[in-house]
């Protein structure tokens, strides 16, 4: 196999990170800082909203791997390498080795759902504390989990596919039973697979304890359905009415007597509706991310090592800002002593947070603490803040008057 010109970055273990405040360490401690990161007004300029940016930690919880932590793909599997966007497009051979994986992953993504955390943000939305999500996440778990809270899905989502060449769009779960249809055998393979539960696990070992073989490259053993007969659909659009293309010339889009996609086309090729490696963001979803960082006055990280630069420019853009910045993840953070720049290292929260602790167990206590104090947004904050004000100047002019009296009589 070719080697690849792009190599992913950040495969290894990040260095562990600085807790912001020293008392972060604790459920509590931590607690403390994301109150005193939400109530705090934000710096002068700034709206009070904060803008969220979302990796895979925060849907471990959902029973789905992560790519750079302990556990993740990239450190289980070490055989793992996602396909490229050229190899995608160019390779008829490459493309029937992706939507064989897909198709038997498909199953336990379709079958997970939103956790916690996702709930945790929902909660924080209705509160008022936060105004949109960015998310790195092709799960689809935050629209899912909070509809009325915008997410903005930087890097797509796998519940459809879309064709390269007129852009339609169709749901993923219709295209499982086009590829079910196509390989029989491949079908009848994926059910015995997901009774044993081996696809429960990223782990080649436990997957083999559990009867499913690989090969030395690391691809599945189906028993005489090798990676080479699987095949997949033609878009139903282009094979109606081919398009012309950008050069003037009508494609041509044929498939077999099954209905799978022909490799004499030239168009009708559907893909997921993902940014793959190698592939650039929209420029419309860029500017529109770009957009959400800066109609924010802070922003809260949750689940990522930031180890994309699709991630990590937002993040440089917030700082660049002024924007408080809270980090929930556990390991390390791409850069991360970027953030630790002019500092204060008194502050409480108000300006920086690190967290080292998982985004289910910390964001829905958050939100208990919350509820608890009956607290509403922005301007429940302003008004609680107030009142302590108020009361502490009462205080402080009961001490003087009280003073004052003492001395007369005395």
């Amino acid at each position: 196999m070719r080697k690849p010109l792009m190599r992913i970055p950040y495969t290894d273990l990040l260095a562990p990170p600085t807790l912001i405040p020293r008392n972060a360490n604790t459920l509590p401690g931590a607690l403390a800082a994301l109150q005193t990161f939400f109530t705090a007004p934000s710096p002068a300029g700034l709206p009070d909203s904060t803008v969220v940016l979302s990796g895979a930690g925060l849907s471990v919880a959902s029973g789905l791997a992560d790519y750079r932590g302990p556990k993740g793909t990239y450190r289980v599997n070490k055989t793992y390498r996602p396909i490229y966007y050229h190899e995608f497009l160019g390779n008829h051979e490459a493309r029937k080795r992706y939507w064989a994986r897909s198709f038997l992953g498909w199953t336990s993504l379709h079958k997970a759902s939103p956790n916690a955390g996702h709930h945790a943000i929902k909660a924080l939305g209705d509160l008022g504390f936060v105004r949109s999500v960015i998310t790195q996440n092709v799960d689809s778990f935050h629209p899912q989990a909070h509809p009325a809270v915008l997410t903005l899905e930087l890097h797509g989502y796998l519940r459809a596919t879309v064709c390269v060449t007129c852009r339609t769009e169709y749901p993923r779960d219709a295209f499982q039973d086009e590829l079910a249809r196509l390989n029989p055998r491949w079908a009848a393979f994926l059910e015995e697979v997901l009774a044993t539960g081996a696809l429960d696990t990223e782990d080649p070992d436990e997957r083999k304890a559990k009867g499913m073989r690989s090969n030395p490259d690391g691809d599945v053993d189906v028993p005489d359905a090798p990676y080479t007969t699987f095949r997949y659909p033609a878009c139903p659009t282009c094979l109606a009415s081919p398009p012309v293309s950008a050069e003037g010339m009508r494609h041509v889009v044929q498939v077999d007597d099954d209905g799978a996609w022909n490799p004499a086309s030239t168009g009708g090729i559907l893909k997921p509706a993902v940014v793959m490696f190698g592939e650039s963001i929209a420029s419309d979803v860029k500017t529109a991310a770009e957009e959400a960082i800066d109609g924010a006055g802070k922003l809260l990280i949750l689940g990522t090592s930031l180890a994309t630069f699709s991630a990590w420019r937002l993040a440089r853009r917030a700082l660049d800002r002024g924007m408080p910045i809270a980090i929930v993840n556990t390991g390390g953070v791409r850069n991360e002593e970027h953030f630790h720049r002019d500092l204060d290292w008194k502050q409480k929260g108000e300006q920086r947070v690190r967290i080292e602790l998982s985004t289910d167990r910390v964001l829905p206590a958050l939100v208990g603490e919350f509820r608890q104090k009956h607290l509403s947004g922005p301007a429940d904050v302003a008004a609680e803040v107030a009142g302590r004000e108020q009361a502490a100047a009462a205080a402080d002019s009961e001490r003087r008057n009280h003073g004052v009296f003492k001395d007369l009589l005395s």
